[in-house]
């Protein structure tokens, strides 16, 4: 009877330690943790290079972000060239591996689920003024969790460790050929740039358990100066 009222009370307990933080409480702890959000309102621009690993094969790719602007991923995997673009006015791609080997314009569905790239801050970041909302919906595994529902509808669950706060899981919805999965994004390897803002050095991507890619950054640049003309389309 001791025992199990004794569970009951550390039960309790945690529960009421979950309830007494609010979302934005978690959000503020995350954002200092990584560098505060006035660092974070100073970046322009970021450009990555990394090594990707995906289907048994391993290749260079770039991101290049224009904040607020434009989104570019390019990557080579066993000859085959991958580029992705997101900006504030719609989206478009070249992958092979899903039949398109000439700039194809992204549905409507794929660029709202995708269209926060462009953000550096992330979904997180002054995420009222976007019209966003944010939950905090308990914790698990050692994070809280925060589910995000966009203006436009598109749901995330955010997972910040209690104990650093950082965010070192994502999980989302992606539509893919026509199917629609679970995408669940880990992070790791943080570290803080000369910038002075963390960055996650490991991202591991699952799409719905079919297949994984592994990025790792091998150089990171923050305010250099971006053409934005490399995110237009390609006239065919």
């Amino acid at each position: 009877m001791v025992k199990t009222c004794l569970a009951l009370v550390i039960t309790l307990t945690a529960f009421a330690q979950i309830q007494a933080q609010t979302a934005d409480d978690i959000i503020n702890k995350y954002f200092d943790a990584i560098g505060g959000k006035d660092k974070i309102a100073q970046i322009k621009s970021v450009h990555m290079e990394n090594t990707v690993e995906a289907m048994g094969g391993e290749g260079p790719s770039t991101i290049t972000i224009l904040n607020g602007k434009g989104y570019r991923f390019d990557s080579e995997m066993n000859g085959n060239k991958i580029t992705q673009v997101y900006t504030d006015k719609g989206g478009w791609a070249i992958n092979p591996f899903m039949g398109s080997t000439t700039p194809q314009v992204v549905p409507d569905e794929v660029y709202k689920q995708n269209k926060e790239r462009f953000d550096v801050g992330g979904p997180l970041f002054n995420y009222a003024a976007k019209g966003s909302k944010v939950v905090l919906d308990g914790k698990e595994a050692g994070a809280y969790k925060l589910k995000v529902t966009t203006a436009d509808s598109i749901e995330m669950e955010l997972y910040i460790d209690s104990a650093t706060y950082n965010l070192v899981k994502l999980t989302s919805s992606a539509s893919m050929m026509g199917q629609t999965m679970e995408v669940v994004t880990t992070f790791s390897d943080f570290k803080k740039s000369d910038f002075g803002i963390v960055f996650p050095n490991t991202t591991e991507i699952s799409f719905g358990g079919q297949f994984d890619i592994t990025s790792r950054i091998k150089k990171l640049d923050i305010n250099q100066e971006v053409d934005p003309k490399i995110f237009e389309m390609p006239k065919s």
